[in-house]
């Protein structure tokens, strides 16, 4: 079953916890709505400081490559949120086995700012060359200290993604300094973006995509849109970009 998650009845939509949930992952999942047909579950992994939920949504065929996207774990970045949406929201896709997370950091987007309601930056918090940072990366009282970090490791070590393409902004490019450097090129030539070295200004502490690299066997990437990109070409553009680095497809283009 997966995630070891019974799905959700009607008493667990209206709030009640699922039954058989593993590790902790997830608070309940619910069945396929009618209107996201592109959509298998939607599992709630955990809860942001305030207790807001954070969404997991399982897309895609189950049993192909595992991929897991992410966005807005910086809440003023939250515009390639568009790109999961999309492709949550659009036709069943084929060819891979897909989760999507768009709002990985939701206090801080309802705030607008960087960091998380405690002022964590999320995207320092992870226990992979974690240092205690001030300021605009401040990283928390510990690694791991946060609970959306906490979620996402949960989240995780249960799926376990062959890759991960974590999106940001506004250093526009894809982040070529990786653990795969070619996925990283193949990632920047379909997405048309620019091939960069993200090195933080010398080591990237605390980072999920250096967390997962380090202890995983599949592959992590940073991509950076701009300040401002179009809500066009995320909405409609870059969906298909995104499948096509998996070779992968809508299921209308059979």
């Amino acid at each position: 079953m997966r995630l070891g998650i019974v799905l959700a009845t009607a008493a667990l939509l209206a709030g009640s916890l699922a039954a058989g949930s593993t590790a902790g992952v997830a608070t309940y999942a619910a069945p396929m709505p009618v209107d996201r047909p592109a959509v298998i579950e939607r599992v709630v992994i955990g809860h942001s400081v305030q207790g807001r939920p954070i969404a997991a949504w399982h897309l895609g065929q189950p049993g192909k490559r595992r991929v897991l996207l992410i966005s807005t774990m910086h809440g003023d970045e939250g515009k390639p949120r568009q790109i999961l949406g999309a492709l949550r929201d659009g036709r069943p896709i084929r060819g891979i086995d897909l989760w999507v997370v768009p709002v990985y950091n939701p206090d801080g987007l309802a705030r607008g700012t960087r960091k998380n309601a405690r002022g964590v930056d999320l995207n320092r918090n992870f226990p992979y060359r974690w240092a205690d940072l001030d300021g605009s990366y401040e990283s928390g009282q510990r690694a791991g200290s946060e609970p959306e970090t906490r979620a996402m490791m949960r989240f995780l070590r249960e799926v376990k993604p062959s890759r991960i393409i974590s999106f940001h902004q506004p250093l526009y490019g894809v982040d070529t300094d990786t653990k795969n450097a070619a996925f990283s090129r193949r990632v920047a030539d379909k997405l048309n973006l620019p091939r960069k070295s993200f090195t933080c200004g010398g080591v990237c502490h605390g980072t999920m995509t250096g967390w997962f690299n380090s202890r995983f066997k599949g592959a992590a990437v940073t991509v950076e849109y701009g300040h401002r990109p179009s809500s066009r070409h995320l909405s409609r553009t870059a969906p298909g970009q995104v499948l096509r680095v998996f070779e992968a497809r809508r299921e209308r283009d059979r």
